[in-house]
C-alpha cells in the first residue's frame, strides 16, 4: 500500500504519504488563498522524499470539510482527479473526524490515557474550525480505543451558541482558540493533520464519506440569477 492523504479545508494545507506501515513523509503551507498554488508542489514533496511516483500510489484520502468552498474545492476534485487518472481507491473523511482522529491517537499512545480528552466520564469532546464569519465549524466526538467517533455534527454555528450547547466539554482547534471569550480552548492539535488521516484511514477508525464537499452554507460568490435589464 501507498496512500497519499491531504486535507485543504483550513488554511494549513497538510499532505502525508503512509506506505502500510507508517507515515514516511510530511508537507504542508499556510495560505487562505493559495491552496492551489500550494497543494500539487507539497504532493510532489512528499513523493519525491519517499522516492516515490503518482503511479506507485494505490490509494488517495482526503478531508472534505466542512470548509471555505474554494480551499475545500482544491482538495476534494484533487482526489477525485487523481482516482480517476490513477485508476486508484479514494477516501473522503470528514475534516473534523481528521483533528478528533489525532486526538484519540494521541489518547491511544502509552501514557496518553491522562490527557485531557479524559477529563469527562465519558471521554467526549468537540472539536471546532474557523467557519470565518464569526463563527464555527465543529462536531462532537467519543474518543475511546484509538478511534473518534462522531456523537454529533458537523455544523456551523457562533461560538457563543457552542459553548451553550457543551458548557463541560473539552474544545480542540483552532476555531476554539480564536473565539477565547466563548470557548476555551484545550491544548492540542489546531489544525487537521494529514498524518493523523492517513493512519486513521489506514488503521480502518474513522468514518468514510463519498468525496463530496461539505460545504454546509452556500459560498460568498454566487451566479447572477437572471440577465441584466437594460
Amino acid at each position: 500500500m501507498l496512500l497519499l492523504a491531504f486535507d485543504t479545508a483550513t488554511p494549513a494545507i497538510t499532505v502525508a504519504l503512509h506506505d502500510g506501515s507508517d507515515v514516511v513523509a510530511v508537507a504542508g503551507g499556510e495560505g487562505t488563498m493559495a491552496h492551489g498554488e500550494l497543494l500539487a508542489p507539497a504532493i510532489r514533496s512528499v513523493l519525491d522524499e519517499a522516492g516515490a511516483a503518482a503511479r506507485d500510489l494505490t490509494d488517495v484520502a482526503v478531508g472534505v470539510g466542512p470548509g471555505p468552498f474554494t480551499g475545500l474545492r482544491v482538495g476534494v476534485v484533487t482526489a477525485l482527479t487523481m482516482g480517476s487518472t490513477l485508476g486508484i481507491t479514494t477516501h473522503g473523511v470528514c475534516t473534523l473526524d481528521i483533528l478528533a482522529a489525532e486526538i484519540a491517537q494521541a489518547a491511544g499512545a502509552p501514557g496518553g490515557g491522562a490527557g485531557p480528552w479524559a477529563a469527562n466520564e465519558h471521554r467526549e469532546v468537540v472539536v471546532a474550525t474557523d467557519a470565518r464569519r464569526k463563527e464555527v465549524y465543529w462536531a462532537h466526538h467519543r474518543v475511546e480505543g484509538g478511534r473518534a467517533e462522531r456523537l454529533d455534527g458537523p455544523h456551523v454555528t457562533y461560538p457563543a451558541d457552542l459553548a451553550e450547547l457543551h458548557p463541560d466539554l473539552p474544545v480542540f482547534g483552532r476555531g476554539a482558540t480564536l473565539y477565547p471569550d466563548a470557548l476555551s480552548a484545550t491544548d492540542g492539535p489546531l489544525d487537521p493533520s494529514a498524518s493523523a488521516l492517513a493512519r486513521a484511514v489506514v488503521e480502518n477508525a474513522v468514518e468514510e464519506l463519498p468525496l463530496e464537499p461539505l460545504y454546509l452554507r452556500r459560498p460568498d460568490a454566487t451566479p447572477a440569477s437572471g440577465v441584466k435589464q437594460a
